[in-house]
């Protein structure tokens, strides 16, 4: 049964990926919701199945993005060792906050998560020689995937680049799905579901937690290099506490301790928000209403509205005999 629920997981997101195309004019559109599917994915490795609520996404995405684009501007590299870069760079912060954050619980942790998100933020803003500022970091290209000087893969056109993005998160999907799935993922639950019991048998609970904020932050920092990539920027906003913000209500709006959920929750939190803002300049308040009515109705989630609903159409046809088969009259 693990066996399964772990294939179906990762043939539902191929469906996804490959499905996309057919249904989206924008190759750009579609890139970001795997983009955000991957920054979803690692908040939920930290809430769903840490029970860690971070508000700190945003450095790390904002790291991931800074450091791919100095690499690619200033500092040039090939593009697959920038976005390694980045993905280092990411972790690199996720175990710089997660090493005092871990040290509180509750409340604190909470708040201690968000006082490193406007502290990153003010210093992307004031070190303008590095970050650009208000401005950010301009001009961010798209180089080709190549090897030794051998063009392998343009990644120029929007739908080229939805191919190399798409790629990517498969890959990412799949490490993440065994470490959701590994001794450590399964160590991640009990700790959420009793850390005390956990620490009580001998787990080091800090250890974990760390390593999860590794994780994390690596993945969150690749995803914030993809997307400065994606736009040919490197922004201030993507260091914002509205990023985190963002990266968050994704991870609950599709349901946490499941990674394909993830997807559902970024896809329908970018596609939602592209729509309203055809519709109303103020179209925030629009998505705001959206997210509470999803909240309200549905406290599991999109992927627990799919499981309610498999559920229920599975109930009649197990209830119901099978053909040709005998009903006894069962009298009083």
């Amino acid at each position: 049964m693990t066996v399964m629920r772990k294939n179906l997981s990762f043939m539902l997101a191929l469906a996804v990926v490959l499905g996309m195309p057919l249904v989206l004019s924008s190759g750009s559109l579609a890139a970001e919701v795997l983009i955000f599917g991957m920054a979803a994915m690692a908040c939920n490795l930290l809430l769903g199945y840490t029970g860690l609520l971070s508000f700190g996404q945003g450095i790390f995405f904002g790291l991931g993005s800074y450091t791919l684009g100095l690499m690619l501007t200033r500092w040039p590299l090939p593009m697959p060792l920038a976005l390694l870069a980045a993905t280092a760079m990411g972790a690199l912060g996720a175990a710089l906050v997660g090493w005092i954050a871990i040290r509180q619980r509750g409340t604190y942790f909470v708040m201690l998560t968000l006082a490193f998100s406007q502290l990153f933020y003010f210093i992307a803003y004031t070190a303008t020689g590095l970050t650009g500022g208000d401005n950010g970091l301009l001009d961010v290209p798209r180089p080709p995937l190549s090897v030794a000087g051998v063009e392998l893969w343009r990644i120029d056109t929007p739908w080229a680049f939805y191919a190399f993005v798409a790629a990517l998160f498969l890959f990412v999907f799949w490490l993440m799905q065994r470490t959701a799935d590994s001794v450590f993922g399964r160590t991640l639950l009990a700790v959420r579901d009793n850390e005390e019991r956990a620490g009580a048998i001998g787990y080091n609970l800090k250890l974990l937690k760390l390593q999860a904020f590794v994780i994390s932050g690596a993945v969150t920092g690749l995803a914030g290099a993809l997307q400065a990539m994606m736009t040919g920027i490197a922004p201030l906003s993507n260091a914002e506490y509205h990023t985190s913000e963002m990266i968050l209500v994704m991870t609950v709006i599709g349901g946490t301790g499941n990674l394909f959920a993830s997807l559902l929750g970024a896809a329908f939190y970018t596609l939602m928000a592209d729509w309203l803002s055809t519709l109303w300049p103020r179209w925030l308040m629009l998505l705001g209403a959206a997210l509470m009515v999803v909240s309200l109705g549905m406290q599991r989630g999109l992927w627990g509205l799919l499981e309610d609903l498999f559920r229920r159409l599975r109930r009649p046809a197990a209830s119901a005999p099978p053909p040709g088969a005998d009903v006894k009259e069962v009298r009083p």
